[in-house]
């Protein structure tokens, strides 16, 4: 038996050795793959989860004259809904319920109800706020009537400014199944409950 090495093999397994220039190569291609990955990946990944952190900027929006709303009276007023996205049409435009309770007081309602989002209507003979999905009834003043609404119409606030009322629209939260309404401003009553 004959001990000889054949030409094929590797005899030297020193760690010098064993880096070719095609494993160099191999390791640069490798490399540089996950740096344009990383590159790539880095706004894609923050455009998913920027939403998260940004918040909607409230703006205030004019909605009419002081004069055209008369004391005790509840109208539906519409403007320009500030997150919407700028090709949106008529789906940049939002509404609210718009009450004058006296000389300098207002109050903005939001039109969604607090069930399941369904837009309420203002039936001024009854003087109450109807959702025609599930029956949903709510007071003049947003509070719940009856039906399974669970919490009041969510509010925005609403100031005078050079004889022009205006409304301060923001995005408003979702409703929580527990706990107060986080859109509704308490009134003194629910405040000593």
């Amino acid at each position: 038996m004959t001990d000889h090495n054949d030409s094929n093999e590797i005899t030297d397994l020193s760690p010098g050795s064993l880096l070719t220039r095609r494993h160099l190569l191999m390791f640069v291609s490798v490399a540089a793959g996950g740096l344009a990955a990383t590159l790539v990946g880095l706004p894609l990944v923050g455009f998913l989860i920027a939403p998260i952190f940004r918040k909607e900027p409230a703006v205030w929006r004019d909605v009419g004259a002081l004069k055209d709303f008369s004391v005790g009276h509840t109208s539906k007023v519409t403007f320009e809904d500030s997150s919407a996205i700028a090709w949106g049409g008529e789906d940049s435009e939002t509404a609210a319920w718009l009450r004058r309770v006296d000389e300098h007081t207002f109050e903005a309602f939001a039109v969604d109800c607090t069930h399941l989002g369904c837009p309420v209507r203002w039936e001024a003979d009854a003087e109450l706020f109807m959702c025609p999905c599930h029956g949903g009834v709510y007071y003049k003043d947003g509070k719940v009537a009856a039906g399974p609404p669970p919490h009041a119409l969510q509010q925005f606030p609403v100031r005078i400014l050079n004889n022009s009322v205006q409304v301060e629209w923001r995005k408003l939260p979702p409703i929580a199944r527990n706990g107060p309404c986080p859109g509704h401003a308490p009134t003194n009553r629910e405040v000593d409950a």
